[in-house]
């Protein structure tokens, strides 16, 4: 009789291990739900920022995060769900992956929102995707000018890049009253207090939404300063479609240009999240056919977002590793994950409720997040042998991107239009400085 009832169960258990599995809703739903926690901070939080380097009105801050994550839904259901797949073209990888509003461009879309507003941005974003789907098109030549040493030059220069972002936010937000008030140091501390503590040791979910217990903490402490205002909850509906067009599309040539390579780079690095899913649960390696689809969608995925209103979006790491680690690859349990953020996306009260949050309480929360970006990057580099070739390619990479955005009138005598592209986020040139310079330093030359 044993032998029966272990027969009846495996079939269920090895569903939450088959992409095409369809496991049970008392698995599918916690497995679910884990994901949701782990992104969904992650998600809102660049559309937070954007909303105020742009200085939108509270209504419009509401419908950017709820286009942030209706958006992010809808991407990542295009790619567990595929809407073509044939020999020539495919819309979607059909691997395991979430997709959400992506930090990588917060740096450039701050500078294009202060500048021009949230309709260059999306405007810049239907260009970037169309580099995006050639890049998915054309992946096998493009990949080879962006080793890991390249990317991790990228991925650092993005962390770095994001430092004051956080810090600005700890004292409270620029432009604010009580800017540097010692109450936004004490509640952003304690946020960060609580997530470093959970992230070393806590343990199961408690560790996994370390980010998202980190919040609440704070929001709770804040709410004792008296720093939340619920009116803008209280107004808002509870039911609301997406807005097609609303923010507007603004074709600006630079920021087409700023976006544009850095949706280039961004397909690039997204092989590294499709085959870290395949290789730590699936223990395989990507097809092109499924690079191809899934960065051809990546690309896809970003125009509509932008017709609609969602900001960038690209795989996500985090929930990456929670595939890796538990190898849960079901289709049903991601497809399910976007559905919960799907709901939460329509319901304007629920993204009313989350612009509430204070900025010195992210500050406190993302800061760690941040650290990690940067952090990743180095262990990208370190990948590397450390030559003195590698060193100059990513030393001076560096130096120019993060020297250039400091120095704020070093392109004064410049166009309008190149401090736009180079002199607002330290991405751009130490990208296009880091993939020259890898292409002209010879190779094998030593110190001294």
């Amino acid at each position: 009789m044993n032998n029966d009832i272990e027969k009846d169960q495996r079939p269920e258990a090895e569903d939450l291990y088959d992409f095409y599995g369809k496991p049970g809703a008392a698995q599918t739903v916690p497995l679910a739900m884990q994901h949701v926690v782990a992104m969904i901070v992650g998600c809102i939080t660049p559309a937070i920022i954007v909303a105020n380097a742009a200085g939108l009105m509270e209504r419009d801050r509401i419908i950017l995060v709820q286009a942030a994550l209706v958006m992010s839904a809808l991407s990542t259901l295009l790619q567990l769900f595929p809407l073509v797949r044939t020999r020539w073209i495919a819309i979607g990888s059909a691997l395991p992956v979430i997709m959400g509003v992506s930090f990588a461009y917060v740096p450039s879309m701050q500078a294009i929102a202060g500048d021009f507003g949230v309709g260059a941005i999306l405007g810049a974003q239907v260009v970037g995707g169309i580099v995006a789907a050639l890049v998915g098109l054309n992946i096998r030549r493009i990949r080879v000018l962006f080793p890991p040493l390249i990317t991790g030059t990228v991925v650092f220069a993005i962390g770095l890049s994001l430092y004051p972002t956080a810090i600005n936010y700890m004292a409270g937000g620029m432009g604010s009253p009580d800017y540097g008030s010692w109450q936004n140091w004490l509640v952003a501390f304690l946020t960060l207090a609580v997530v470093t503590f959970l992230n070393h040791y806590g343990k199961g979910i408690f560790k996994l939404a370390s980010i998202l217990i980190g919040i609440v903490c704070g929001y709770m402490v804040s709410l004792c300063f008296g720093m939340v205002d619920f009116g803008p909850v209280v107004s808002a509906s509870l039911f609301q479609l997406p807005r097609p067009l609303y923010f507007g599309l603004e074709f600006e040539p630079s920021s087409c240009v700023a976006l544009g390579i850095l949706f280039a780079i961004n397909a690039v690095q997204a092989i590294g999240d499709f085959s870290a899913t395949t290789i730590g649960a699936m223990d395989r390696t990507p097809t092109d056919e499924e690079l191809k689809g899934g960065i051809f969608g990546y690309g896809l995925g970003n125009i509509l977002c932008a017709l609609f209103g969602g900001l960038p979006t690209a795989t996500y790491s985090q929930n990456v590793g929670i595939v890796s680690t538990t190898k849960v690859i079901s289709r049903r349990v991601l497809g399910l994950a976007a559905g919960i953020l799907l709901a939460a996306g329509l319901a304007p009260k629920f993204s009313s409720l989350l612009t509430t949050i204070p900025q010195c309480v992210l500050g406190g929360a993302t800061i760690s997040v941040f650290a990690s970006i940067a952090m990743t990057g180095i262990k990208l580099i370190t990948a590397a042998p450390l030559s003195y070739r590698n060193t100059t390619i990513v030393g001076l990479s560096i130096a120019v991107g993060m020297g250039v955005t400091q120095a704020s009138g070093s392109l004064a005598q410049f166009p309008e239009w190149v401090t736009t592209i180079f002199g607002k986020s330290p991405v751009v040139l130490a990208t296009l400085g880091a993939v020259v310079l890898n292409l002209i330093l010879p190779r094998g030359r030593k110190k001294g």
